[in-house]
């Protein structure tokens, strides 16, 4: 079984799975392949990238990318949290105010219901959402 990374004209990019390449060759000729998204039919390979490693050497990196990976985020909670103004559940109000010049842009952070992120991308007010992490709960005494 080989799989190839495969992208249809549109651009779309997605994986094929084949016996071997004779497989992928006379599926193509045929036109089998088809884009998942678009359907189209005119689809080529593109180059993969392919490592091999030892369970060993997989789970450290593992662990190590994990150790990265939060690091990360508390760079970033810690970057937000010192350099945006907390609006707190008012988020959407300020966002919409900065946007229509009612108030003075600035880097603001907060929380929004799902209507009014929908209100905010329907207005073309740009945000981002990323998770923050709950504060570590209090120890208590058992």
């Amino acid at each position: 079984m080989i799989a190839y990374d495969l992208e249809c004209e549109n651009g779309h990019v997605f994986e094929g799975w084949f016996d071997d390449a004779r497989a992928y060759a006379q599926q193509k000729k045929k036109e089998l392949l088809a884009c998942p998204v678009c359907d189209s039919t005119a689809v080529s390979r593109r180059p993969s990238a392919f490592a091999v490693r030892s369970a060993g050497d997989a789970s450290r990196d593992i662990v190590k990318q994990q150790k990265l990976m939060n690091e990360m985020g508390k760079k970033i909670s810690e970057y937000v949290n010192s350099n945006f103004d907390d609006v707190g559940t008012n988020f959407s109000r300020e966002a919409l105010k900065m946007h229509y010049g009612v108030s003075e842009p600035r880097n603001i952070r907060g929380v929004s219901t799902q209507d009014e992120e929908k209100t905010l991308k329907d207005e073309g007010v740009q945000f981002f959402k990323f998770p923050v992490p709950a504060p570590p709960k209090p120890e208590t005494d058992a």
